[in-house]
């Protein structure tokens, strides 16, 4: 639960840190589809050197950064694996052993899909949960899903629900630790014995998680309830947001990325997939 990185903001003076948190949300947008245009290996080394960039300007370190590569290894681990076992290509294979053979397509499609995986965990990151608190993530979010509140859908219950999400899955982290340390000084052993023993001494500690959530979720709606929140209803919002020049030269920089990343496909289609 400690490498879940998801809502975790880190609080550091950057340019990221400074932009509308709309265009965040919308750049973030933009680069995940950047990172599925990819498909050459001139374009994926501008998308590398464009998500390192974006790295820079966060100023965030970078062993906090890998602590959101480091939750989806088995992911990147297994994906690779996948591809560069049983991707067949027309030439002949590189290695053979077993039952597997290797060719350079596999290993061409293992390594960017690696790639792709890390830098769209990466980039998304940055721009939205380590450059963003919650309730601005909520207050964007809520005012990009504005003009959906004219056919009746109900935006700001969906705002406020992503932000109580958030702003909770630090707290459950908290919780499991707390829960684990107490089960272990009982004598409870989480780390030896076989793989079924060892998900069966989870179940410790899934009831008082549940409880305790149960718990939380009913006093804050009680806390709720006192202080008169009746949902979106004629509410305002303290926060007035203003479009800065550097928001406009962010979303350009994303959308001139994406397309440079279908030029370079184009023009140096050498090694692509």
């Amino acid at each position: 639960m400690k490498r879940i990185t998801l809502g975790l903001y880190y609080p550091v003076r950057s340019p990221l840190h400074s932009l509308d948190g709309r265009f965040k949300i919308l750049s973030a947008l933009i680069f995940m589809v950047t990172v599925f245009l990819c498909r050459s290996a001139a374009s994926f080394a501008f998308l590398l050197a464009f998500t390192l960039s974006l790295v820079a300007l966060s100023r965030v370190p970078l062993g906090v950064i890998l602590k959101s590569v480091r939750m989806i290894t088995f992911i990147v681990v297994f994906t690779f694996l996948l591809n560069l076992l049983f991707t067949v290509g027309p030439d002949e294979p590189l290695v053979s052993f077993w039952i597997f053979r290797i060719y350079e397509k596999g290993l061409l499609n293992a390594v960017y899909i690696a790639l792709r995986i890390m830098c769209l965990v990466v980039g998304t990151s940055l721009l939205i949960s380590y450059t963003t608190t919650p309730i601005d993530i909520t207050h964007s979010l809520e005012s990009l899903l504005s003009p959906l509140a004219r056919l009746r859908v109900p935006v700001h219950d969906f705002a406020m629900m992503m932000f109580i999400a958030l702003r909770f899955i630090p707290t459950l982290g908290d919780d499991t630790d707390r829960i684990m340390t107490a089960q272990m000084s009982r004598g409870v052993d989480f780390r030896s014995g076989s793989p079924i023993r060892r998900i069966k001494s989870l179940i410790p500690i899934l009831v008082p998680l549940f409880v305790s959530s149960f718990r939380r979720a009913d006093e804050l709606s009680t806390a709720m309830e006192c202080r008169c929140y009746h949902g979106g209803e004629g509410r305002t919002s303290m926060k007035v947001y203003r479009i800065a020049a550097s928001d406009v030269v962010m979303l350009a920089l994303m959308i001139l990325s994406a397309a440079a990343a279908v030029a370079l496909n184009i023009l140096l289609p050498e090694y692509s997939i």
